[in-house]
């Protein structure tokens, strides 16, 4: 039942996305040496699904496998993701976003305040085009799963905050599809007040904490 779900949840969102210098500079880059058509990828998707047995994460990783984009061989790996690297350190140099290299993964972090409104899960105007650039990369470099983690600070009602979390991992997902990246890729997941980076106790912190993480992952065989 989870697995078929999974494969609805990303149906829906493919569905409903169809209807400075940067305050984060200053990490040192580290080497580790198109669009599709939508229906046809949710077929895929739900191939996929049907033999997934775990998470979220396992289940994009079937989808990729059911639309029939390849698995990376092993040593292929580190060089394609530097190259993805390369090109979204470039396209978001000025967009107040983070790229951040964890092993073969990327991590893009996106402050809140340039992404959402207070207490709002519609993305503003301004950031599309920034979020544009993330899917033209993602459509380029289609070997990879991808989860989108909405995350808050401590202040509030934690149901109120995990649902706005969801939500914002959402509408992120919605736009990167609106974008052409297949939805069977996509994890929107919502952390709430979960996962801080810094303490809730200063304002500094709590604007820390309220951020969007994309999170982009190689598939591998």
């Amino acid at each position: 039942m989870r697995k078929m779900i999974v494969a609805l949840s990303c149906a829906a969102l493919v569905l409903a996305g169809c209807q400075t210098q940067n305050a984060y500079t200053g990490e040192q880059q580290t080497s580790n040496a198109t669009r599709g058509a939508i229906l046809g990828g949710l077929a895929g998707a739900a191939i996929g699904a049907l033999t997934n047995t775990s998470s979220g994460k396992q289940a994009a990783r079937n989808a990729l496998i059911g639309a029939g984009i390849g698995a990376l061989a092993g040593g292929a790996v580190g060089g394609y993701m530097d190259q993805q690297e390369a090109e979204l350190r470039n396209r978001l140099r000025s967009a107040g976003v983070s790229v951040r290299r964890v092993g073969n993964n990327i991590q893009l972090v996106m402050a809140s305040d340039i992404t959402f409104d207070t207490g709002m899960s519609i993305v503003k105007p301004q950031f599309y085009p920034t979020l544009a650039a993330v899917a033209d990369v993602l459509n380029e470099y289609n070997q990879t799963y991808v989860e989108v983690g909405g995350h808050t600070d401590s202040v509030g009602d934690d149901a109120f905050n995990l649902r706005l979390s969801q939500d914002r991992a959402n509408a992120v997902s919605n736009i990167l599809m609106q974008n052409g990246v297949f939805g069977g890729r996509l994890v929107p997941n919502g952390y709430g007040e979960r996962s801080p980076v810094a303490s809730n106790a200063t304002p500094g912190g709590r604007a820390a904490n309220r951020r969007v993480e994309i999170q982009i992952i190689p598939h591998t065989s």
